[in-house]
């Protein structure tokens, strides 16, 4: 099974990418996700990782997270094989899995604390003002067992903007939005890449993102 992006493969690592992978191969149960699967992301690109369902595309984003090892080929972070940049590497990356990621007996405003701390300080101020953003303002205090689904996804995206990473590696991010969570979230893609950053996103929703980067599974 093999995969391919529009104008973006390499024979040799792109020292000027951000991100890119080179001839990685990956299995599950005997059975190739993808092979000689090449690609690079670049500073102000925003890459769209398609597929159907079973094709890799999870498995693919763990790969690059370093959350899944059980794969061939080279990584590299800006040109360098990713296991000599692992400091850089993960001081650049959010990433977000296709499930919410927050504790529901925590409050937003707890989990974003807790989610943040990790990497920086940050003040409340900055955290009261991303749960505005994503418009959560008013359930700050509010239990997050309380709130639908979709407001515990846009807690999860409202660490995005109280993050400096470089790297958004998303997973699905869209799921359970309405049609005002999906306009936010793909408003704030095209911030990140405007501002030198850059996103590797699955959704199986068309993007509304100009110039939008696609790499295919399967």
């Amino acid at each position: 099974m093999s995969s391919a992006i529009s104008e973006s493969l390499r024979d040799e690592p792109n020292s000027q990418a951000m991100l890119s992978a080179q001839n990685l191969f990956c299995e599950r149960d005997e059975r190739v996700l993808f092979s000689e699967l090449n690609f690079a992301l670049d500073k102000g690109q925003v890459l769209q990782v398609q597929g159907s369902n079973g094709s890799g595309k999870t498995t693919l984003m763990r790969i690059l997270c370093g959350l899944n090892d059980s794969y061939e080929g080279s990584i590299y972070w800006h040109g360098e094989k990713i296991e000599r940049q692992t400091e850089s590497f993960f001081a650049s990356l959010l990433y977000i899995g296709h499930r919410a990621g927050v504790s529901k007996v925590l409050t937003p405003i707890e989990n974003l604390r807790w989610s943040c701390s990790l990497k920086q300080q940050i003040d409340d101020e900055q955290i009261l003002s991303a749960l505005a953003e994503v418009g959560l303002r008013g359930f700050e205090e509010s239990p997050c067992y309380t709130l639908s689904a979709g407001q515990q996804q846009r807690v999860s995206l409202a660490r995005l903007l109280a993050s400096p990473a470089q790297l958004w590696v998303l997973d699905e991010p869209f799921t359970t939005l309405d049609r005002t969570g999906v306009a936010l979230l793909e408003k704030m893609l095209q911030t990140q890449a405007a501002s030198g950053g850059a996103v590797l996103v699955t959704t199986h929703h068309k993007l509304d993102i100009p110039a939008l980067n696609i790499l295919s599974l399967g």
